[in-house]
């Protein structure tokens, strides 16, 4: 099978998460590093919105600064995203341009690479599937959503997989006006996107979903994951994206 550089699951604040997200793929464009396929936490928790968005039409700053909660602009699409420390694995798939894993075809690509986490929560006794554009769910609800670019020579695709999920903390980040938070709102909610935890009714542990994600991505994709580091070009390129760019207001509130 292909070989995939594999950087196990690690922890780093927004600005450095999404750093080293765009770090990796400048060292591919250059040709210094192979396909790369990492996991990661946000500590602490944060807050993403698409590249698109407008920062103070998505998300209440107010309130995420008074509970330490991170924000930040990503460079893929999609909307405003909730990272819970305590209850979501982030992916990122990092490939060249005309890899196998990603055709032309948008819509293809998402479902390839996403057949990953399908196949992942197989092994944890949850049958989902693939929903267009970028989703995965089980039945009607979300477990898992996921967003793409494609820049530097580049293909880069995230996504998050839902462990647990506290929608009214949820509702209180984005800028949904509090009076309008009702009980419906949040059953709503729950009919929409659902963790894994609410699907098995079991404890699963970080662990667990680590290594039905590592087994799940290897196997749906056929690749060999060879764990590995970032490289120190990585490192200091990822350092100055935080500073420049990714910690900034110009970048965050651009919009």
């Amino acid at each position: 099978m292909e070989e995939v550089r594999f950087i196990d699951l690690t922890t780093h604040n927004a600005y450095e998460n999404m750093a080293i997200d765009e770090a990796i793929m400048l060292s591919m464009k250059d040709g210094k590093v192979i396909p790369t396929l990492r996991f990661y936490r946000w500590q602490p928790s944060a807050v993403s919105i698409g590249t698109f968005q407008g920062m103070r039409d998505e998300v209440d700053i107010e309130f995420c600064t008074s509970k330490g909660i991170d924000v930040i602009r990503r460079i893929t699409g999609g909307g405003a995203v909730y990272h819970d420390y305590e209850g979501e694995i982030t992916y990122s798939i990092i490939l060249p341009r005309g890899h196998r894993l990603v055709p032309d075809d948008i819509i293809e690509s998402y479902k390839i690479i996403c057949e990953g986490i399908v196949l992942s929560l197989d092994y944890l006794g949850i049958k989902s599937e693939f929903k267009p554009i970028n989703d995965v769910v089980v039945g009607s609800k979300k477990v898992s959503g996921n967003a793409q670019t494609r820049r530097h020579s580049c293909v880069l695709q995230h996504g998050t997989i839902l462990l647990d999920l506290d929608v009214r903390l949820m509702f209180s980040i984005l800028k949904v006006p509090k009076e309008k938070i009702s009980d419906k709102m949040i059953a709503d909610a729950k009919d929409r996107v659902i963790s894994i935890r609410d699907l098995t009714g079991l404890k699963i542990s970080m662990n667990e979903l680590m290594d039905a994600l590592e087994t799940g991505f290897s196997e749906a994709l056929g690749i060999d994951l060879v764990r590995g580091t970032l490289t120190d070009g990585e490192r200091e390129a990822a350092t100055r994206l935080v500073r420049e760019k990714y910690s900034i207001d110009k970048w965050n509130f651009k919009r």
